[in-house]
């Protein structure tokens, strides 16, 4: 009787070890398995990178120039109110110059009497302060003064290209698209060749007399550069939407290119539920 009791005791031990085994090694195998990380951008689904210029001169003609407030202001206000937190950037960081100053424009106003967003803008951050990884689209506001300092920023072109990359929307309007002529994605190519895009048309910058004073003619370097490019009669809106590329012609474009972006961002975040 000793002996079948020590046997059974002995059985029962052996497989309470052999349990004990199997758990751990289940536990170790849990816990070394590789899951996918989701991408940063992916996690902070509601900060936007606004990209405003530092230029703040007409070539030599002696005029001022800067950002053109309501290509700020416009799409800004279709983003802040849908929930999104605006974050800015500028080439030089610190005060941007501001252009197209006009208060008697009710959303410009309500921008420009916002402290946070004020004081935001009044203290961009520097190209090297940006995470790309934080923001699920950047907007390339237009102003005269981004075709002198937008297109051969290329730590700002790294940031456009690394947000768009992790599945982000890049927006731009009026000159902000010349931010987009020296983007070039991982594999090579430009991001707007071989998409539908506009901008600040030839005519348009012949009809305000600066086509012998801003360094390139927009429309023609994007066309270089294998954009598709569409347009509509000088000054009046129109915006094209071409696999998260978002752009727009002109100031009477800045209201719905902040809608086109949203719908974009709207559209990203459905399919990745």
């Amino acid at each position: 009787m000793l002996y079948t009791l020590n046997i059974k005791n002995t059985l029962v031990v052996l497989l309470f070890a052999i349990l004990l085994v199997g758990c751990n090694s289940k536990n170790k195998s849990d816990n070394s398995i590789v899951r996918p990380e989701v991408p940063t951008a992916a996690k902070a689904s509601k900060k936007i990178l606004f990209v405003v210029t530092s230029h703040s001169e007409k070539g030599d003609t002696g005029e001022k120039t800067g950002y053109y407030l309501g290509e700020v202001s416009h799409p800004w206000n279709v983003l802040h109110t849908a929930g999104y937190d605006i974050d800015f950037v500028s080439p030089k960081g610190g005060k941007a110059p501001v252009d197209a100053f006009d208060l008697t424009d009710s959303i410009n106003k309500k921008f420009w009497d916002n402290d946070v967003y004020r004081n935001k803008i009044e203290n961009t951050k520097t190209p090297s302060d940006v995470n790309p990884n934080e923001y699920v689209a950047i907007h390339y506001a237009g102003g005269h003064g981004a075709m002198w300092d937008f297109a051969d920023n290329t730590e700002i072109a790294e940031i456009a290209k690394q947000i768009y990359e992790n599945n982000g929307v890049v927006s731009a309007v009026c000159h902000g698209p010349a931010g987009l002529v020296n983007i070039k994605l991982s594999n090579g190519s430009y991001l707007v060749d071989g998409k539908k895009i506009n901008a600040f048309t030839n005519e348009e910058e012949i009809k305000v007399k600066l086509e012998d004073v801003v360094p390139f003619m927009l429309e023609d370097k994007l066309k270089t550069r294998g954009a598709i490019f569409e347009k509509s009669a000088p000054f009046n809106a129109h915006v094209v939407t071409d696999q998260r590329l978002v752009t727009g012609q002109n100031p009477q474009s800045a209201h719905r290119v902040g809608e086109a972006t949203l719908i974009e961002l709207q559209r990203l975040n459905k399919s990745t539920k």
